[in-house]
């Protein structure tokens, strides 16, 4: 059958080439005034040669589609150059359709991979998809042809849906052309029907555009009733640092906002992230530096950790916070804060126990919890997270870190800093994975170097119970008794309560949305980690100013996210910060740069302070200052990042880093030194060498 297939094409094929071929030398010596008189002597003939013509031209992708639209208009008048067109380009791109599907294949398939990417849903959507292309060309019109036989697409579906499709724009062209061709003179040219037609002409991809938006309005909100007026301009699930941000910013700008939340207001970031780590951080840096107090010339007697008292000062410290993140505050501020399980029965109605609110917009800021893995025996360990971490009260004991990230890496040199037996085991070759491979290195060493034991490579196949005596027992057969468990495996979004609306999810498990920040339903946001990419509290924030804004002036306005710019933070000591590419990245993409870098050691600042280790590796384009990555491991790592942060997003060299005043004695000095080495590197020994000699020649030494 697929013989047959492909010998009745190629016979096709050859009948109209040969068709184009003969007729070509005659055509050449055609004007349209020629044209006009054939088409007045013998319209059939004039048709048939016009189509062969056109078809031939679609067929093969020839340039110039558009053109020969309008010039059938100007010689066939309008409904004859709509009937012709028509069809010859529906049928021309159908034959394109066959060639690909039945001769051509693995060469489509090889030369417009990325296109079939944009295209490999058709099975789902392709009917909708391809109308699309088809009043909007955002593909080359022969690419569409071409990549669509590889679909599973039936050839009636494409050879009717590109008919409709492509049918406003043929009327808009064949009447641009009727209005052109009737013009003799400038005065003609000027007249109201051509500047009307020449109008429509330009207005094509907007109309079109605006054509396609509607449809799909209509596609995605024809089983909702939208109500006849809104109790809120925006509803916010979650009262994290996303939720948190969108309420301040939409009350700002004057939107009736209600702000959702089921448990306490401040979320992960407040309660159980961001502020009781770094509390707990800084507890033990104090401890350390006592434990170092010999260096500085101090004697210390001795010293021990007070547990409760370590964890009190956290609660204190969340309880100091609290007021910032309060329903109260935020009432001040004009958001109405609702205190319940909120569930999506639609796109415009949100129901909190026995109430339904309405709303022009939804953003979900529902954030993320700590993951569990599916290990043999964990059931029967009372494991920690970072939910219930902060409820201890006593001294862990050995404690036992499954995850070599961010938040397994702090709390493992926490505890340990406060006198804890720790053990830390990573499935990765190396910790912090995502950083530059001399940063695991440096951090590896310094974790062993303070007691830590690290399992590196290794996987926990089960854990065992006794009593009260835990072992986790890893592939290579090595088991490891423990007192505590804490679990720092990552994060997974929290995307229940959105079932009804069957929002698109990610691989990683968090929601899909584009780059405004919206879901498959435009007016529904989602911001945070339950979002992703990033599970930042500065990149939540980030995310809800953009989807706040989106949410309030769109259509007449959208905004992009961004995260060129977005820097991380691991608050080690050292402490890690990262912006952009790092080298291992660069090397994966095959990006040419230069790269520059500094030791803390040659920081006045670093050397006063007894904290010297560390470095600054700066990554640019090749022969430019312009920044494309930054890290740094290093004290006070974060802080420094900003500068950098700032250069990236404005698009600033180096040279401008070097030419800002950086007071003495500080930590930013090693931005000013890291340039400099970028300076001293770019100079050129040919302007060196001529630089001596004219210092030379002023002093008269030659």
């Amino acid at each position: 059958m697929a013989r047959k297939t492909v010998f009745k094409i190629s016979v096709l094929l050859a009948v109209v080439a040969a068709c184009y071929w003969i007729l070509l030398p005659e055509m050449s010596h055609w004007n349209v005034d020629r044209f006009r008189e054939i088409a007045g002597e013998s319209p059939f003939k004039a048709a048939i040669v016009y189509f062969i013509i056109y078809l031939v031209a679609a067929s093969f992708a020839v340039p110039g589609l558009a053109v020969l639209t309008m010039v059938g208009g100007a010689i066939l008048g309008f409904w004859k150059a709509v009937l012709l067109v028509s069809f010859a380009s529906t049928i021309g791109a159908t034959f394109s359709f066959l060639l690909s599907r039945w001769l051509f294949r693995d060469w489509v398939s090889r030369r417009f991979d990325s296109i079939y990417e944009k295209v490999r849903g058709v099975e789902t959507d392709g009917s909708s998809f391809l109308f699309s292309l088809r009043l909007i060309p955002l593909i080359p019109f022969s690419a569409v042809n071409l990549v669509f036989g590889i679909t599973p697409m039936k050839t009636l579906s494409f050879y009717w849906i590109s008919q409709l499709g492509m049918l406003p724009a043929t009327l808009v062209y064949v009447n641009a052309g009727v209005q052109v061709g009737q013009a003799r003179s400038f005065e003609d040219v000027m007249s109201p029907s051509v500047l009307i037609s020449l109008s429509l002409l330009a207005a094509v991809p907007w109309l079109g555009r605006l054509l396609l938006h509607q449809i799909n309005l209509h596609r995605i909100y024809r089983n909702y009733r939208r109500p006849p007026r809104f109790d809120y301009d925006l509803l916010i699930i979650g009262a994290g640092a996303a939720g948190l941000v969108s309420a301040y910013l939409g009350s700002a700008l004057k939107a009736k906002v209600g702000l959702i939340e089921r448990d306490r207001m401040g979320g992960e970031c407040l309660h159980t992230g961001c502020v009781p780590s770094k509390s707990l951080i800084q507890s033990a840096r104090l401890a350390h530096l006592i434990h170092r107090a010999g260096e500085f010339g101090l004697k210390v007697r001795e010293s021990s950790v007070d547990f409760p008292s370590v964890f009190e000062r956290i609660q204190s410290i969340i309880s100091k916070i609290t007021p910032k993140d309060s329903a109260d505050r935020y009432r001040s501020l004009g958001v109405d804060c609702l205190r319940g399980e909120a569930r999506i029965e639609d796109p415009f109605r949100v129901r909190i126990e026995d109430r339904v609110l309405t709303t022009r917009n939804i953003i979900i800021a529902t954030g993320s919890a700590p993951f569990i893995p599916n290990i043999e025996g964990l059931d029967s360990i009372p494991y920690l997270t970072t939910d219930n971490l902060w409820d201890l009260r006593k001294s862990p004991g050995r404690l036992l870190v499954l995850g070599g990230g961010p938040v397994g890496c702090e709390m493992a040199q926490a505890f340990a800093r406060l006198g804890v037996k720790v053990t830390l085991v990573e499935k990765e070759n190396r910790l912090l994975n995502r950083e530059d491979e001399e940063v695991s290195r440096l951090i590896s060493e310094v974790f062993v170097r303070e007691g830590i034991e690290l399992l590196l490579g290794s996987r926990v196949a089960r854990f065992s119970r006794a009593g009260n005596d835990f072992s986790a027992h890893l592939d290579g057969g090595r088991s490891i008794p423990f007192d505590t468990l804490l679990l720092a495996l990552g994060r997974r979004a929290r995307v229940k309560g959105f079932d009804e609306l069957n929002l698109e999810l990610s691989d990683d498990g968090t929601l899909r949305v584009d780059e405004c920040l919206r879901t498959r339903f435009p007016n529904i946001y989602a911001c945070g980690d339950v979002t992703g990419p990033f599970q930042y509290t500065h990149a939540a924030s980030h995310q809800a100013s953009t989807a706040v804004l989106n949410a309030l002036f769109s259509p007449f306005k959208k905004f992009k996210i961004d995260y060129s710019s977005m820097p991380r933070c691991t608050y080690t000591d050292p402490e890690i910060a990262s912006l952009g590419l790092s080298e291992f990245e660069a090397r994966g993409l095959a990006v040419d740069y230069d790269v520059y870098k500094h030791d803390f050691a040659d920081v006045d600042r670093a050397v006063t302070e007894g904290n010297t280790a560390g470095f600054i590796k700066v990554l640019t384009r090749k022969n430019s200052g312009k920044i494309l990555g930054v890290t740094i491991a290093g004290p006070r790592a974060g802080d420094l990042m900003a500068e950098f942060t700032l250069a990236k997003r404005k698009n600033l060299s180096l040279n401008e880093i070097l030419k800002t005043i950086h007071a003495y004695p500080t930590y930013g000095e090693i931005n000013r030194l890291v340039a400099g080495d970028w300076k001293r590197s770019t100079a050129g020994a040919t302007a060196l060498r001529f630089l001596s000699g004219f210092h030379a020649w002023r002093r008269g030494s030659v």
